[in-house]
């Protein structure tokens, strides 16, 4: 199965926390605080594979997860960093933000690894807290939580050329002629379900990557007939080969056939409508009426087209369009790259301003928050200058404040979580 699109969310490692801890040593009573700093929590890294071709592993597994950094020891050993975690996708796979379909990267290059979630920072042990006046902090610093992320990934082919056309029309025929692809090939509408990739030698040092795009039919761009999954193949392409039958074997008109293709591509992408482009009439060993082939072929050179007649089935015809196709080539530039669009959101700080109090019966102040969940993994309850800490903090805060213009009492009390106590001025 052909999977070009998919949704997976990853999360980066946490830090680890660091450790309290003191020196103990023999004939040492009262060694100072050594304990070690938290690891790296592992980062989420994306790497272009050339033997991938499909998306289909993230049909069967949508969340990926990096390791956590060790937390801290004793003797000033610092936990290990998280294993970062490796996610490998085809090249010319996207990622984009779910959220605002910005583009983060574009996986074109498989010798370039991108970092699109970076591990939690770790935390710090307990030797770092060590003043004058504070000899034995018996505190530490917790991790930080690693970024966490909902991505698109969208696969777009990396081809020089792409087939254009109505279904039916014998871009499938054509490719596996040029190339050692073999597409499945038969006589009726929607034959190839998905993009199909060649490599086509034209010559001595001369190569180009062609893809048979599946039918796009009216109404294309709106997404009927799968016309998105199957437009956005050709995003990347160089040279458009727009391929048309003119044998009048299913009673439509190739030059009506050719506008409606080419406003689809339009409507889908202004810049897609703009790419070069080659027409190939096909079929012409069937051709019905002569007369149709050369109001075509006039039609299509007033337009400053190249137009080569051609039959697939046949093979006739087909040197000479692949050497023009290699000619125009030479002359453009390469493959498109997607630049990046994404702006990483601010950081935004948890406030103390937006702690939430509510009054329930017998005078209890019960706060929450981010920030207060915040500052309670940064203390150490049981030990004085830690609470000391704490009590200074929420002081400055200005919770004191706003639950005085609340109406508080001393000796009511106020509940942080699992923790209550007694207010006092």
């Amino acid at each position: 199965m052909f999977v070009d699109k998919a949704h997976i969310t990853v999360t980066a490692g946490n830090g680890g926390n660091g450790a309290v801890a003191f020196h103990r040593e023999k004939y040492i009573s009262a060694g100072g605080p050594d304990g070690g700093d938290g690891g790296k929590g592992g980062d989420i890294v994306f790497v272009a594979d050339e033997s991938m071709s499909t998306l289909m592993d993230f049909r069967l597994k949508r969340k990926y997860v990096a390791k956590n950094g060790e937390d801290g020891g004793g003797k000033r050993c610092s936990g290990r960093d998280g294993e970062s975690l490796v996610i490998r996708v085809p090249k010319g796979t996207l990622i984009l933000d779910k959220e605002t379909g910005a583009v983060i990267k574009d996986m074109s290059s498989a010798d370039e690894p991108f970092v699109v979630a970076r591990g939690g920072r770790g935390g710090w042990g307990n030797s770092h807290f060590a003043t004058p006046t504070r000899q034995a902090p018996r505190f530490a610093k917790p991790g930080m939580p690693g970024q966490k992320r909902e991505l698109i990934l969208e696969l777009k082919l990396l081809a020089d050329v792409g087939l254009a056309g109505f279904p039916n029309v014998g871009k499938s025929t054509l490719l596996s002629v040029v190339s050692k692809a073999h597409p499945k090939i038969a006589n009726y509408h929607f034959t190839t379900l998905f993009p199909n990739l060649g490599v086509v030698y034209a010559g001595e040092g001369k190569s180009f990557v062609m893809a048979d795009i599946p039918g796009i039919i009216e109404g294309a761009s709106e997404g009927a007939g799968l016309g998105h999954d199957f437009l956005r193949h050709i995003e990347r392409c160089r040279l458009i080969v727009h391929v048309v039958d003119v044998s009048g074997s299913e009673g439509r008109d190739p030059a009506e056939d050719f506008e409606v293709i080419n406003l689809e591509l339009k409507k889908f992408s202004p810049a897609l409508a703009e790419r070069p482009q080659i027409v190939a009439a096909n079929k012409c060993d069937i051709l019905q009426d002569r007369k149709t082939l050369d109001r075509f072929r006039e039609y299509i050179e007033s337009r400053g087209m190249k137009f080569f007649p051609i039959s697939a089935a046949a093979h006739t015809g087909i040197q000479e369009l692949i050497s023009a196709i290699s000619e125009e080539l030479s002359k453009l530039p390469p493959v498109r790259v997607f630049e990046s669009t994404y702006v990483e959101p601010e950081q935004k700080l948890e406030s103390p301003d937006d702690l939430r109090i509510t009054v329930t019966g017998d005078n209890v102040y019960e706060v929450e928050g981010a920030w207060m969940e915040w500052l309670l993994s940064t203390v150490n309850l049981s030990d004085y200058e830690s609470r000391m800490y704490f009590d200074r903090m929420l002081n400055e805060s200005g919770l004191y404040d706003r639950l005085e213009k609340m109406g508080i009492r001393e000796g009511d009390t106020v509940r942080i979580y699992n923790l209550d106590y007694e207010y006092k001025k």
